[in-house]
């Protein structure tokens, strides 16, 4: 299939690129290998977002909620509408095997087809891969590195691994269905990232000895009953029945790699990119959303990341006049 434009990943700033495209009638196809907002779908059921819904909207269409911070399902819904009342040609449960650049434009291979195009933009996220603690029991069916509801950890003694937002929201939902909660935080305290209005309730649920933590500390063994903390004070042993183990995501450096893209050498492994085009180091691939960040995925996030929709749609402009 020959198309103007691929749009890898139907997140909401692919589905922003979407529209872009859509306005120009450029024949156009967002490419995702899971659901529409794949990541948003398997964020926890109950979770909160830190930014307003005004602050979520694409495109200037409307998002209302029911409070001032929408919820995931009101997330989901919002997307999922201006998808759907906007027509727009989304291929979902298709996963891009490669990008190919093919004189002047790339050829892409994916689960389902071959498609070649002028422009391809690349806004997959960072939701899909877990950082991995790479320790004995990581494996175990007891260990999950995603949360989604906290009803089946009642009665149960749950280590929540983490500091950051997601660890938090966990660990008090669960406490709060009847769980028995240890945190175990590779710093000295809660992530001072964590939501304004959320910190001060996990801090206080800590010190009154409702959820205990280890700080300075970090999981080194898991089996099928306990596990094994590394402390400052000396290893120990806790009883266990499940382990959350929220310890952050990693974009799909993958994908960049094989196409192309220059990652940078050192931690932050920042992909290359024209931050006032949004085009890579390969001529007419260009990058959008959370994926820009590489490694510092707090960076980007929708509220800072969905202008990039139009500025890659204004530099694509001037090549197909």
């Amino acid at each position: 299939m020959e198309k103007d434009i691929i749009i890898i990943g139907a997140g909401p700033i692919g589905i922003a690129c979407a529209l872009e495209c859509k306005k120009r009638q450029w024949d156009y196809v967002v490419i995702e290998k899971g659901a529409l907002t794949n990541s948003l779908f398997n964020y926890p059921r109950n979770m909160t977002f830190f930014s307003t819904s005004e602050k979520l909207e694409i495109d200037d269409i409307p998002f209302i909620s029911n409070n001032p911070k929408p919820n995931r399902d009101e997330a989901l819904e919002y997307y999922r509408r201006v998808a759907t009342s906007n027509k727009l040609h989304i291929n979902l449960y298709e996963t891009v095997n490669a990008i190919k650049k093919d004189g002047d434009g790339f050829s892409i291979s994916t689960t389902k087809s071959n498609y070649t195009s002028k422009k391809v933009i690349i806004s997959t996220g960072f939701y899909d891969i877990p950082k991995l603690l790479d320790i004995p029991g990581e494996n175990l069916p007891k260990v999950t590195h995603y949360y989604k509801e906290a009803h089946n950890y009642a009665l149960q003694n749950v280590v929540v691994i983490g500091a950051s937002n997601s660890a938090v929201d966990a660990a008090l939902e669960i406490w709060r269905k009847g769980g028995h909660v240890t945190m175990v935080v590779r710093g000295e305290n809660i992530g001072e990232r964590v939501k304004y209005w959320v910190r001060p309730d996990i801090v206080n649920r800590i010190e009154e000895g409702s959820i205990n933590a280890y700080y300075n500390s970090e999981v080194i063994k898991i089996d099928e009953t306990t596990i094994e903390i590394k402390t400052p004070e000396g290893l120990i042993t806790l009883d266990n029945d499940y382990v959350v183990a929220l310890t952050g995501y990693l974009p799909n450096f993958k994908i960049l790699k094989d196409s192309g893209i220059t990652i940078s050498d050192d931690d932050k492994k920042i992909p290359s990119y024209n931050s006032e085009t949004m085009e890579s180091n390969i001529n007419g691939l260009y990058l959008a959303g959370v994926i820009c960040g590489g490694n510092e995925t707090h960076k980007w996030f929708i509220e800072n990341s969905r202008i990039h929709a139009k500025m890659i749609a204004n530099h694509i402009e001037k090549d197909f006049k």
